[in-house]
């Protein structure tokens, strides 16, 4: 992806710029301090791809930006990166339309993931965050579509589910059913379909909303 990446903090943007031009996949095109020049930037090139943006900018923060973006750019995608663990920062986030959410303290292989999942068009968030807001704060069940699916899961889909919510990787998932991870990503990819949900986050919002887990 082609990214530009707004912090109003200089030493950030540098960090940033660095880490992800170890990444081969990506590449940055310009950083900038806060939300106003990004928008600038963008009427000058729209032809970009993602944008990494602090939340808590002095000049249009990253989530009014967000809006903005949305409006004019659709197609660009806007990972947030924050220090906030609030969950009503994050609801309204996700409501303003970005594309993941990720922690400040989150290391380059969670960057790095967090961006790929967004380049093929999934939303991310950190794992530890939604288990942190959900012991927190009911509230970030907003963030996950509510259905009356469950009676319509298969004894070994929720046996699934609920390894899932354990964070057991496909491979670990069917050593334990002695089944093969193809079999489990089938099962995966029916569940998802049935939850109306994207990826393994919203499989274990889903089942902590509904007391699966």
């Amino acid at each position: 992806m082609r990214i530009l990446i707004a912090d109003d903090h200089k030493f950030i943007l540098d960090s940033l710029e660095l880490l992800i031009s170890t990444m081969p996949e990506h590449e940055v095109i310009g950083t900038y301090s806060n939300g106003t020049e990004v928008l600038h930037a963008l009427e000058e090139n729209s032809n970009i791809d993602a944008i990494l943006s602090d939340y808590n900018m002095g000049e249009l923060n990253g989530i009014d930006m967000t809006r903005q973006i949305r409006q004019q750019y659709p197609h660009i995608k806007i990972l947030l990166l924050t220090v906030s663990e609030d969950a009503d920062t994050i609801k309204e986030a996700f409501e303003a339309g970005v594309s993941g959410y990720v922690m400040k303290k989150a290391g380059k292989a969670e960057l790095q993931k967090a961006l790929n999942t967004i380049a093929s068009g999934e939303k991310y968030y950190s794992e530890s965050v939604v288990f942190e807001l959900m012991n927190r704060d009911k509230k970030i069940g907003d963030l996950v579509q509510q259905t009356s699916t469950t009676g319509l899961l298969t004894e070994r889909e929720l046996e699934i589910i609920r390894l899932i919510a354990r964070e057991l990787s496909t491979n670990q998932i069917a050593d334990k059913l002695f089944i093969s991870p193809a079999t489990v990503e089938t099962h995966r990819h029916n569940i998802l379909k049935k939850l109306g949900v994207k990826n393994s986050i919203g499989i274990v919002m889903y089942a902590v909303n509904n007391k699966i887990v």
